[in-house]
Parts: structure tokens; sequence; C-alpha cells
């Protein structure tokens, strides 16, 4: 079975797809776990020249869209590419992209099943959503974390109701857990309980509540120190005036500040446990290679955080916004801890390249089947 993956993001100017790679390295993984299980895949990246790579056994082309400034001027370029493919599925990135998919599987190559990945999406406003409709018809299925997050489209009447949800999760992770005392000697990082927090200083990901729940379980949990790495931070002022006004965090709670990729894997190494505040996910990259390094996680209860837990199989989850509950769970998690054992084995089976592989390669397949079923 061919599978071509379509991903009509384009990419900083400039960058071959060698330097893409390693700047998105969601897009190789992706397809290298449908690789690992046996199905051929080729990549069709927007750009904006002609480039094509094999590596890993994963073909990638860069698709060029100088010039196309349309949908439809788009869609025809990747149409082109995918002519002298003779791809059996389409696996399109991104919600927000159906114009542009659903440009390319009208196309005669001859039609191909279309299936959708979801990307943290949000359902369109009430004043595209007739136009949105219309595009998915050409949508075969639809892939989502968790099928919790498929609701607000179906309730929206976006999909089709023949067309087939899938809950996969959006990738996995190459972090793999390591020895806690030499990452801590290495990294610096200490506590008792020692908490890594991964992610942006934004709203969405909730830094106030977490500061808040860290407060308050530091009255049951003295030793506890938190570790914050983070990129963009539009909250910074306010994150570091919360901290110093309030003496449960003042030299409690550290800001690492933009940390490189490859050091988070230490840092997690280092980690008793890892929290996250986010309101809304599409999987939840940094509390995924938490769990690949074994790190107990406590994370607020999302649709993707119960994907990745099992529904709080390992680690805990509390209500967003909810700091009391956020303290109550830290304490929990850090009094009866998961084992890094055990986190690992859930990972190894639910949440890894082969499990994760194994999905994608039985939703291709599902679709192939049903595709030549409705053709006969």
């Amino acid at each position: 079975m061919h599978v071509a993956q379509l991903n009509f993001l384009p990419p900083p100017r400039g960058l071959g797809i060698e330097d893409l790679l390693e700047r998105w390295p969601s897009l190789a993984d992706i397809a290298e776990l449908a690789a690992g299980a046996g199905v051929r895949v080729s990549v069709l990246q927007a750009a904006a020249h002609r480039e094509r790579l094999t590596r890993n056994g994963v073909e990638y082309h860069f698709v060029d869209l100088d010039g196309a400034g349309t949908p439809q001027d788009r869609g025809r370029c990747f149409a082109r590419v995918l002519a002298g493919l003779d791809a059996d599925v389409l696996h399109a990135h991104g919600l927000g992209f159906i114009e542009d998919a659903s440009v390319v599987a009208g196309r005669p190559l001859p039609r191909r099943p279309l299936l959708v990945q979801d990307h943290a999406d949000r359902v369109p406003g009430w004043w595209r959503r007739l136009r949105h409709r219309r595009r998915f018809l050409a949508v075969s299925g639809v892939a989502f974390t968790s099928l919790d997050q498929a609701q607000p489209f179906v309730a929206a009447g976006m999909f089709r109701p023949s067309t087939r949800l899938f809950a996969i999760p959006e990738s996995s992770s190459r972090f793999t857990p390591g020895d806690r005392a030499r990452a801590r000697a290495e990294t610096g990082l200490y506590g008792d309980p020692c908490v890594l927090w991964v992610g942006r200083l934004t709203r969405g990901k909730d830094p106030m509540t977490v500061l808040a729940g860290i407060a308050l379980a530091a009255a049951r949990l003295p030793g506890l120190r938190l570790w914050c790495a983070f990129g963009a931070a539009p909250m910074l002022d306010e994150v570091r005036a919360r901290i110093e006004v309030d003496p449960r965090l003042a030299g409690r709670v550290h800001l690492l500040g933009r940390v490189p990729h490859a050091r988070i894997e230490a840092l997690l190494r280092a980690s008793d446990l890892f929290v996250s505040g986010s309101r809304a996910e599409g999987s939840g990259y940094a509390a995924l290679e938490a769990i690949a390094c074994g790190v107990a996680p406590v994370l607020t209860d999302i649709p993707a955080f119960r994907a990745l837990t099992g529904d709080g199989g390992i680690g805990h989850l509390w209500p967003c916004g909810d700091a009391a509950r956020m303290a109550d769970a830290l304490c929990l998690a850090a009094t009866e801890p998961a084992s890094p054992e055990q986190v690992r084995a859930h990972f190894d089976a639910r949440l890894s390249f082969d499990a994760v592989g194994r999905l994608w390669a039985g939703a291709y397949a599902q679709m192939l089947e049903d595709w030549r079923r409705r053709a006969a």
C-alpha cells in the first residue's frame, strides 16, 4: 500500500528538505510511523522550490508553489506531483487546509480516498461552515488523538455520516528513560519532588493556575521544586511577578527559559513528575515526551491528555483552572508515584512508533477497503 502524506503549511523560505526535517521533526516522525508498519510513504511538502529526498525509507517531495496564490492553484500543483506517484491513499495534515486537500482529492489521479489528520484545529466560524462542509464531502476519514475532539465538528455538521473517524495519537517520541541521578548531575535539577513544565507561557497553557497549585501543594510537599522550560512567553512578566510576591513560590520555581529540544530529554530524565495546565491540545507533544521518558504526568483533564494517559491510567488528571485539585493531584502523584517502568510500559504499548504505526496502517487499510467496496 502506498500513502501520500500532504503538508500544505509553507516552511520558512530558503530551507532544504534536510533542514526542514530538523526544524519540523514531526513531519518525518508521522511519515516514519507508517513506514515502520510496512506502508510505503511519500511526503509532499509545500515549498518555494522543487527538491526530492529519500530518507529512512520515506520519499520527500518539495512541491513548488511559487506564484500559486489560491487553494485551487496550490491543489493543482500538488496534484501534478501526485500524478506520477500512483498513491493508494491520501493523508492530508490539518483540517484547516481542507480547501487545498479537497482540490487535490478531486483531481483526476484517478481519485483516491482522503484522510485528514487533526492538528489542534478548530471548528470554522459559522460564516464559513457551509463552504467547509462542501469541502469535507471529499473526505473519507478524519483522525483525532481522541474521538472526543471530533464532537464539536460532528455537532456542527462538518462531516458526512459515512465519514470514518479514527482515534490515533498525533505522533510519537524518540525519547527514552535514563538514569535520574546522572541526569540531575548533568542538568542541575533537584527537588522532592522535582517537577518539570515544558510549554509556552500563554493563556492557553495557563501557567498562573499551575503556579497557584504549586503554592498550595508546597505546604504538604516542602521539598517541591518546579522547573519551567518555555519558548514564547507573552506572560513572562506576569509569571515573574507572581513568583516574586508569593513566598511559597520564590526560590521554589525556577524559570529556565528557552531550552534546545535535545536538552528536554535530559530535563525529563531528571524529573519525578511532569505538569501541564493546558486548556486544549491537539495531542500534547511535551506530555508525550514525558511519558516516553517514564515520567509520571500530572495533566489537565482534557480529551488529548485522557487519550495519552489511558483515561488517567498512568499519572493524574485534574480539572482545567482548578488550582486546589491540581495541588491534590500533585501530592497524590508524589506520594503514590507510578514507577518509570510502568509509565514507559504504557508508552510502549500505546504511544510508541510501533503502536501508533500499526494504528495508521490499519486506518489506511480500512479506508482503502471501503473505497474499493464502494467502487465495486
